[in-house]
C-alpha cells in the first residue's frame, strides 16, 4: 500500500457479512450501550440538565437552542453485539464514565426503514459524532458504515429514532454472572495484600504516588484475565478493570469477573435480554 491509499479503509469488511444484504438489515437484532436508562430517550431534550449558570456562559437562549438542534441532529449509533461492548469499555477508559450504570440494548428497528445502498467508511468525526443528515439523506433511513472504533471490521449502523421500532434492556454487567472461585481466590489474595503505599523509587519518586501492593496485585489479576480474551479486546478489558487505589476487594472481583463473562458467556447475556419484554420507541414512520 503506498501513501497514495491514505483515505482507504484502515480495515476490511468481510464480502460475506450478512449485514451487506439491504433485505435484511430491518431482520436483525442490533446493540447499543448506554448509561441512559430509557435510550433512545423520547422527545430528547439536550439542554434539560444545563444550568442557567451554563447556559448564560454559552451566550443565553438562542446559542442554546442553536446547540440543542444540533445535538438532536446527530445520528445514533447501534452494531453488532462485540461494538457494543467495545463502546462501553472505551466509555469507561476515555470518558470518565467508570462506576457509571451501563445498559445494553437489543434494538429492533422498524420493518420499513429504508437502508442506503452500499456501506461508508467510518463517517464519524473525532468525538464519535454523525450528522444525521450527511449520511442520511431524504428517502433513506439508516446507513451502514465500517466502524473503525468499536469490533473494528464490522458494520455498524447511523439512524434516526424514528428507524428503531423497540428495544429490549439489561444492565451490564449481569450481577450473577461471575466466575465464584475466582472471586473466592482474588479476594483472599487481595485482603491479604498491604493496601499501603511501598517504598518510592526512580528518579521521579518524588513527584509520583506510588501503589501499594494491593494495587500492584490487582492490576496483575486483571492483566490475567485480560489474557484470556482475543488480542483486540485485551487493552480495552485491562483499562477497564484496572483496579485503583481503594476499590473494595469483592466489590472489584465481582464486576471484574462479571465484565469477562459479557464476552466469555454471551448466551447467558442473551438469554437475559430474551426474558425482557420489547419497549417500544417508534411511535411516528421512519425517517422519509
Amino acid at each position: 500500500m503506498t501513501s497514495e491509499h491514505e483515505d482507504a479503509p484502515r480495515v476490511a469488511v468481510d464480502p460475506d457479512d450478512p449485514a451487506l444484504d439491504d433485505d435484511r438489515v430491518a431482520r436483525f437484532f442490533w446493540y447499543h450501550t448506554s448509561t441512559q436508562p430509557d435510550w433512545p430517550t423520547r422527545n430528547f431534550d439536550p439542554a434539560a440538565v444545563l444550568t442557567s449558570e451554563i447556559r448564560m456562559m454559552m451566550g443565553g437562549s438562542e446559542r442554546v437552542a442553536e446547540w440543542a438542534a444540533r445535538q438532536r441532529a446527530k445520528a445514533l449509533h447501534i452494531g453488532t453485539y462485540e461494538a457494543a461492548v467495545h463502546n462501553m469499555f472505551r466509555r469507561i477508559r476515555d470518558q470518565a464514565d467508570r462506576g457509571k450504570h451501563f445498559y445494553l440494548y437489543r434494538v429492533h428497528l422498524s420493518p420499513s426503514v429504508v437502508v442506503r445502498e452500499g456501506w461508508l467508511i467510518d463517517p464519524s468525526d473525532f468525538v464519535g459524532d454523525v450528522v444525521l443528515d450527511e449520511v442520511c439523506p431524504p428517502g433513506v433511513d439508516v446507513a451502514r458504515y465500517l466502524n473503525y472504533h468499536e469490533d473494528p471490521g464490522g458494520l455498524s449502523l447511523a439512524l434516526g429514532r424514528g428507524a428503531i421500532a423497540g428495544v429490549q434492556q439489561v444492565p451490564v454487567p449481569l450481577q450473577d454472572a461471575c466466575d465464584a472461585d475466582w472471586v473466592r481466590e482474588a479476594v483472599a489474595a487481595l485482603e491479604t495484600a498491604s493496601d499501603a503505599p511501598g517504598p518510592a523509587a526512580g528518579k521521579l519518586a518524588r513527584f509520583t504516588r506510588p501503589a501499594s501492593p494491593r494495587a500492584v496485585l490487582g492490576r496483575e489479576l486483571a492483566a490475567a484475565l485480560a489474557g484470556r480474551l482475543p488480542v483486540n479486546l485485551r487493552d480495552p478489558f485491562d483499562s477497564t478493570a484496572a483496579f485503583v487505589e481503594g476499590d473494595d476487594p469483592t466489590r472489584w472481583a465481582r464486576r471484574t469477573s462479571a465484565l469477562l463473562h459479557l464476552i466469555s458467556d454471551t448466551g447467558r447475556v442473551v438469554a437475559a435480554l430474551d426474558r425482557q419484554d420489547l419497549r417500544e420507541v417508534g411511535d411516528r414512520p421512519a425517517r422519509s
